[in-house]
């Protein structure tokens, strides 16, 4: 397994390559860690950024915490690449498998009570793989949403960060990848209604909040369309999108106009 140079250069620009270079050779790159395809690492920019991204995805499926919305991949994701390119981490896999295969079942389910009475965003993505009650309603999700951008706004009244969403978008794929798609509606409902409350915050990274929200409302359309609801329940979701093109936020009102007619003829409900 392998990254070469020329893979790098495919997903950013040539300005930002050269950024990266220089991040690497300053060695900013921290914790690199590899646990089978997945790299996750923290890159020292003005503040302490974390990357992940997976080698087995032609374009890596980068992520990075950093206020970065211009086209491309980051230069903290470039300096990761490069040095990946220089010397790929040892896998953790072999490891983590060895250690599973000789705990006790007892200690290991202790163990995995505890962390996630301490994480609850561990909690909300074991419970989405595994769980088979309700999940949580979408209010709570939403609220999720609005303590993030509360932690962002702690200092200054304005977001200047690119907030990572991907514990809600992980969370949704995967009650999706199970087909309960009432709870995956649920999540997604969540951050698009969270990220709209809270868009006027926003000072920087706007395409990062414009392709989160956009996805993230394609997402909740699908799963209303493929979720088997009652008509007085796929009502409540058409209302919803209904409300929020009326009174969303200015940037989001014909785009909740737009998955309000979709998801009107995807039902056969086009009478409104």
């Amino acid at each position: 397994m392998t990254v070469e140079q020329d893979d790098i250069h495919d997903i950013c620009t040539d300005a930002v390559f050269e950024r990266g270079e220089n991040y690497y050779r300053e060695g900013r790159i921290r914790d690199c860690t590899r646990v089978g395809d997945t790299v996750t690492a923290t890159a020292r920019g003005s503040k302490l950024y974390d990357l992940t991204l997976s080698l087995s995805a032609s374009d890596f499926a980068t992520s990075c915490s950093c206020p970065y919305d211009g086209p491309g991949a980051c230069k903290h994701v470039v300096a990761v690449l490069l040095s990946l390119a220089d010397e790929m981490p040892p896998d953790e896999r072999e490891q983590i498998d060895t250690v599973l295969k000789g705990i006790d079942e007892d200690e290991l389910h202790s163990f995995v009570r505890d962390e996630l009475a301490h994480n609850r965003r561990m909690l909300d993505r074991f419970l989405a793989r595994f769980g088979t009650e309700p999940g949580k309603p979408y209010s709570e999700y939403q609220k999720d949403v609005d303590d993030l951008f509360e932690e962002h706004t702690d200092q200054y009244p304005v977001v200047v960060d690119a907030i990572d969403f991907s514990q809600f978008t992980d969370v949704g794929e995967h009650y999706r990848e199970r087909a309960r798609y009432r709870q995956a509606a649920a999540v997604y409902r969540g951050l698009v209604a969270g990220i709209d409350d809270n868009i006027h915050r926003v000072d920087a990274a706007y395409d990062h909040y414009a392709q989160v929200f956009q996805e993230g409302l394609d997402a909740y359309v699908e799963c209303v369309t493929a979720a088997d609801l009652d008509p007085h329940e796929r009502q409540k979701h058409e209302a919803f999108l209904e409300e929020r093109a009326e009174t969303g936020a200015g940037p989001h009102q014909a785009q909740f106009e737009r998955a309000l007619s979709l998801l009107q003829s995807a039902t056969g409900d086009e009478t409104k």
